[in-house]
Parts: structure tokens; C-alpha cells; sequence
């Protein structure tokens, strides 16, 4: 069982890392936009900003759908993130 809730935590923390990565990509891609003059160039960095969001939506709905992100209830989405809070410092202050 400690195995299961292990690889639970690591894929919680693998998707948490992928989204924080693909919101990051949103960003700066809308950046690159409109920092760019040329309009073949602003056309790639659109194709490629359309596929950053989908990217994102897969991903954020992957946690929702798995229980890992709780984007529509607030309550519920600070409740978990203490428990992830509580489950770091439980780690860290097991390996002293």
C-alpha cells in the first residue's frame, strides 16, 4: 500500500511539474508574440501557442479527472494542497 500512495505522490508531482511547465510555455510564448515583427514568425509562435494551451487543457484535466487538481472548488483544491504541504515536511523531517 505505501507503494501505491508513493507512485500516487509521484505522479502527482510529475503532472503539478508538467503543468507548471506548460503554463510557463503559454507565457512565454504570448510574450515571443508580441515581441516578434515578422508575420511568418508570428504565425509560427500562434500555431505553436495554440498547441501550449492544448497541451495545458490535457494536462490540467488529467489531474482533475485523477483527483490531483481541483480547479473548481477552492476549498477543496487548499484542503489538498496542505496535505501535500503537511506530506513535504513529514519527508523532510523523517530524513534527519
Amino acid at each position: 500500500m505505501a507503494e501505491n500512495k508513493m507512485e500516487l505522490l509521484d505522479d502527482l508531482a510529475i503532472a503539478t511539474d508538467f503543468l507548471i511547465t506548460a503554463k510557463a510555455g503559454v507565457r512565454n510564448l504570448a510574450v515571443a508574440i508580441t515581441e516578434t515583427a515578422t508575420p511568418d514568425v508570428k504565425k509560427i509562435l500562434r500555431r505553436e501557442l495554440d498547441n501550449a494551451i492544448y497541451l495545458h487543457d490535457k494536462i490540467a484535466q488529467y489531474m482533475i479527472d485523477n483527483e490531483m487538481y481541483h480547479a473548481y472548488d477552492i476549498d477543496e483544491q487548499i484542503k489538498h494542497d496542505l496535505k501535500k504541504a503537511d506530506k513535504a515536511l513529514d519527508a523532510a523531517s523523517s530524513k534527519k
